[in-house]
């Protein structure tokens, strides 16, 4: 047996300083001096400072008192009575993510290197130092499941913390660029399906492989399998080649057939394309572009809705979808589930204004002051709208005549509960060109307005709301809260795309990033003494009126847009 050891000719110690001044290795009784190292090893001294402390314990204690910690106690399972090595501590494992999310924007990779060096973190962690995918495996395991419970626990103990209270919320939505790779995307294949459909329809009536067949709308696999084999029960009835090619053809309808159900099953119904590298991702138009700045391409993106209240997150909402209107409902019954009761007050851009979510807002006896789709243009007077709505439910077009409810035989309304108004006295209207600009006969002495008459009243109720001196207040307020959360994450961290894949986790992200927002709020509190004041509206601030529309400005542009729109019929 070799007699090898370490010899150290030299050892000096003071507190925190080890110096080797020389190593001398004896192996196999052969001497080495030639190879002898000089290292300083620095000892760090594991006492945080006192007021970092305090706001660590704090923040424990926030954890405590929220009631967290029974949700983590169902996945607690250090028994190793039976053998094997101790699991980390879950309750350490949550805390130290959280915190992480709070107030060091790291990652997962960062988090795991600073439980070797962060003293705030080796304190958290009490000198454990998990790897990164051991702090994954806790979140696929313990977060993403109770994600919501997690957020409302915790939202719910910061808001009694800082005396929120719950009036006036604010909704808007931001999308963020998903972990894929842009080029590898699919479309819906809706075309090719209804064409394959059109083909396939064809050689099963011509040879009759089907009795009292009738066309579907999109030819299925199993029907194109049940024409292969009732071709092969018919099979004495062709000739070799008839058979042959027929056989041949409907194979590869079958094949891509099968090929189309998988993505429309992938797409499902409510999207129209996907992404290979992460499947729950959705093509959209960003404004600003991961990769080259630009807004102009289509990415792999998804939508993120939240509900702010005085500058906190109280709700959120990840989704696929690329537009924010059918997302409105969907965040607000995330907060009622949250906290078992609905605002009195919401407010949002003229992004969620429809008849769906104003129904929505009437049920739950919710204030409306979401803004309709054509705000904007009633409030400039650059693009009003043509008619409004009267109590004794006619209308009064924008010179003043009054137009009643009317039914036209064989035409029937374009959109769902509308119904026909007709106003004439058309032809000595300066408004006309305005009015009409989207009609190829303008010289008609009268106008059909097609009218969703709830809706309309619901318009009436917002712009109502909205012109109040609460309303402007809550408008003012909408533009500091919301907006100001999306300009944090995107602006202040640089937060523009998301790490992890797939819906769920996407969700769970977006939920660990606002609920460290909200943390990181309460700490400020904690700090100053005080809750971020927002504007309030004088008590002398009146009714804001729209400015009145000009005749003269509007016709020209009506004349305007129906040129172009004439000449781009007759190219």
């Amino acid at each position: 047996m070799n007699d090898s050891s370490f010899y150290f000719e030299k050892v000096t110690k003071s507190q925190e300083i080890v110096t080797f001044d020389r190593i001398l290795l004896v192996q196999g009784g052969i001497h080495m001096p030639y190879f002898s190292t000089e290292r300083i090893f620095l000892v760090p001294s594991l006492e945080l400072e006192v007021k970092e402390k305090q706001k660590i314990d704090k923040f424990l204690s926030l954890l405590d008192k929220s009631g967290v910690g029974e949700i983590i106690s169902k996945y607690v399972n250090n028994n190793t009575s039976s053998g094997g090595r101790p699991g980390y501590n879950y309750y350490r494992l949550f805390a130290t993510i959280i915190y992480g999310f709070a107030f060091t924007r790291c990652t997962l990779r960062d988090l795991a290197e600073a439980c070797k060096f962060d003293l705030r973190f080796i304190y958290l962690m009490e000198q454990e130092t998990p790897i990164y995918t051991k702090f994954c495996d806790f979140i696929n395991k313990v977060i993403v499941p109770n994600e919501e419970e997690i957020f409302s626990s915790i939202t719910m103990q910061i808001s009694k913390e800082m005396r929120i209270e719950m009036d006036d919320a604010f909704i808007d939505g931001t999308k963020y660029e998903a972990n894929a790779n842009k080029y590898k995307f699919v479309w819906k294949p809706t075309k090719h399906h209804k064409r394959l459909t059109i083909k396939a329809s064809e050689i099963i009536t011509k040879y009759g492989l089907f009795n009292n067949y009738r066309e579907e709308e999109f030819v299925r696999s199993n029907t194109l399998a049940n024409a292969i084999t009732n071709l092969k029960i018919k099979r004495d009835k062709f000739d070799e080649i008839t058979y042959r090619n027929t056989e041949k053809a409907l194979i590869g309808l079958l094949e891509k057939t099968l090929e189309y159900e998988e993505k429309e099953e992938i797409i499902g119904p409510n999207r129209k394309s996907y992404y290979k590298t992460d499947k729950d991702a959705t093509a959209m138009a960003l404004k600003a572009d991961y990769y080259s700045g630009l807004g102009s391409n289509m990415h792999a993106a998804y939508n993120v809705q939240i509900l702010v209240i005085k500058g906190l997150i109280f709700s959120y909402y990840a989704s696929q979808s690329r537009t924010d209107i059918n997302d409105f409902i969907d965040v607000i019954d995330k907060f009622s589930r949250f906290y078992g009761f609905w605002p009195k007050r919401i407010c949002a851009d003229a992004g969620y204004g429809s008849l769906e979510n104003y129904r929505y807002l009437d049920k739950h006896q919710i204030e409306n002051f979401v803004k309709h789709q054509s705000w904007e243009g009633n409030k400039s007077g650059r693009n009003p709208d043509c008619y409004y709505l009267n109590d004794d439910d006619t209308i009064t077009c924008l010179n003043g005549y009054t137009g009643y409810e009317t039914k036209i035989p064989y035409r029937h309304p374009r959109k769902a509960e509308s119904v026909f108004y007709i106003v004439e006295g058309c032809s000595n209207c300066n408004w006309m060109p305005y009015c009409k600009r989207f009609m190829v006969k303008q010289d008609e002495d009268f106008k059909i307005f097609e009218v969703v008459k709830d809706l309309e009243r619901y318009k009436y109720q917002s712009q109502k709301n909205l012109c109040s001196p609460k309303g402007i207040e809550i408008r003012v307020n909408r533009s500091i809260q919301v907006e100001g959360v999306f300009g944090i994450e995107k602006q202040d961290y640089g937060y523009m795309r998301f790490r992890r894949r797939g819906l769920e986790k996407v969700s769970t992200e977006s939920m660990l990033n606002f609920l460290g927002l909200n943390i990181a709020k309460l700490f400020r509190y904690y700090e100053t003494g005080k809750i971020s004041k927002f504007w309030v509206a004088p008590d002398n601030l009146e009714t804001e009126v729209f400015k009145k529309p000009s005749w003269k400005r509007l016709a020209k542009k009506g004349n305007k847009l129906n040129t172009k729109m004439k000449e781009n019929m007759n190219r």
